[in-house]
């Protein structure tokens, strides 16, 4: 078919150029966003590869997300609980994105995407190691049409080792790396983390690996491989914890809300929930003791310095939480509001995004869904003084911009279009 064939060479230089010249010319421009210009096809489903891709969009980048007919991305059919037909869990993760619907399983579908790699500056996906490669989708395949194109790929494992044909899910990376070793009730069952924090590192480290792809690609015009793994990645997050045991030997843990080194540093239950307080120092430990009446415990020599109050934890604690234990969290948090240490009461969801500073600084955004009406989203942490995170647009219905990324990037005409809907290669 004509239309889908591939474009010759040269548009790949001037996919670099056209890029490298549009941040030479916005250079002293107020309001560009970093990212306006680079274009991502994304691949990746579930959770660690649409959470990198998403603060790419919020960045500026135009993502394509590239989605199986029918069904689209798994997320969309996690739940309750749904915002109209939209599960939640597939909109927190997803705004900022197009949709199209390519069947890869077809040579046309295939076809598509090499187009649209040669008009794009980024792959994000997040298969079972040589599945794509399989199908004609992967790396080399692309290289050989698309050099410029930096290539994304997010696994369990990654590419090598004896796992890497396993799939991997994040509570699994979490449990063999060591994550719900260390989590958990001291004495107690190991425990998951409430959200999927070993998906949200790899996303994290992929989104950063990416930017720095794109400055490298500025210096030499090339694109490459990129690898991230959930093991590998959790395994990175162990810090402190992976340092001890591997420098000195010290097997870890659980601990509750406790820290194994610094007292105290945990959540003590109150007339009403759990209060965290955490003393870094032995002055700030002393005007902790102060301001809740305890001001001779600041000085008793078994707790003066934050060695003896580890060697006597336990005594320490049950003193503190006697006290904690007699007033609700608002008393606490009112009394501690000019603390010299750092404090917070454990909220629930409903305290979360009532908090007065959580409202002050607008972190939860609102935008109209075309069919799930006005949502909510937790907009982007980071701010920038010139130019930089928005939420734009809603998390897309599936298959909402196939016609128009047809028709705007590769410029096919609508009768092909229609076709290739006839055909079931798109939706």
């Amino acid at each position: 078919m004509n239309a889908v064939k591939l474009f010759k060479k040269p548009l790949q230089l001037c996919r670099i150029a056209k890029v490298t010249e549009l941040v030479r010319f916005s250079s002293n421009a107020t309001n560009i966003q970093p990212l306006e210009g680079i274009r991502i096809l994304d691949m990746s489903r579930i959770v660690a590869g649409p959470y990198c891709t998403m603060i790419l969009a919020d960045l500026g980048a135009e993502v394509i997300k590239v989605e199986r007919p029918g069904s689209g991305d798994e997320a969309r059919n996690w739940g309750p609980p749904f915002v109209g037909s939209e599960s939640c869990y597939f909109i927190s993760a997803n705004r900022n994105k197009k949709s199209m619907c390519v069947n890869i399983q077809t040579e046309k579908g295939r076809e598509i995407l090499y187009n649209l790699a040669q008009h794009s500056d980024v792959l994000v996906e997040n298969y079972v190691p040589g599945k794509l490669d399989q199908l004609k989708l992967g790396y080399e395949h692309f290289k050989e049409v698309a050099p410029q194109l930096i290539y994304c790929s997010i696994s369990g494992y990654g590419p090598d080792g004896p796992y890497k044909n396993k799939p991997g899910y994040d509570v699994i990376a979490a449990s063999i790396g060591g994550l719900l070793h260390i989590t958990g009730p001291e004495n107690g069952e190991p425990a998951k983390v409430g959200v999927a924090v070993t998906d949200l590192a790899t996303g994290l480290y992929a989104h950063g690996a990416i930017m720095a792809a794109l400055l490298k690609r500025a210096k030499t015009g090339k694109g490459q491989k990129i690898d991230c793994n959930l093991l590998s990645t959790q395994v990175a997050s162990l810090i402190n914890i992976g340092s001890n045991y591997l420098n000195a030997g010290k097997e870890a843990t659980r601990w509750g809300t406790a820290h194994e080194s610094i007292v105290p540093y945990e959540a003590f239950p109150t007339k009403d929930g759990y209060f965290t307080i955490g003393t870094g120092s032995d002055a700030q430990f002393k005007h902790f003791c102060k301001l809740i009446g305890q001001e001779e415990l600041g000085t008793n020599p078994k707790y003066l310095t934050n060695k003896d109050r580890v060697k006597n934890r336990q005594e320490l604690i049950a003193l503190i939480k006697s006290v904690m234990i007699e007033h609700p969290n608002s008393y606490w948090s009112k009394l501690f509001d000019k603390a010299q240490f750092p404090c917070g009461p454990i909220n629930n969801l409903e305290n979360v995004f009532n908090d007065p500073h959580i409202k002050e600084i607008e972190l939860v955004k609102e935008i109209e869904h075309p069919t799930a009406g006005k949502i909510k989203l937790v907009g982007p942490p980071v701010k920038y003084s010139d130019g930089g995170n928005l939420v734009k647009m809603p998390p897309p219905t599936l298959g909402q911009h196939t016609d128009e990324i047809l028709e705007e990037v590769l410029k096919f005409d609508k009768n092909v279009i229609a076709q290739l809907k006839q055909d079931k290669i798109i939706q």
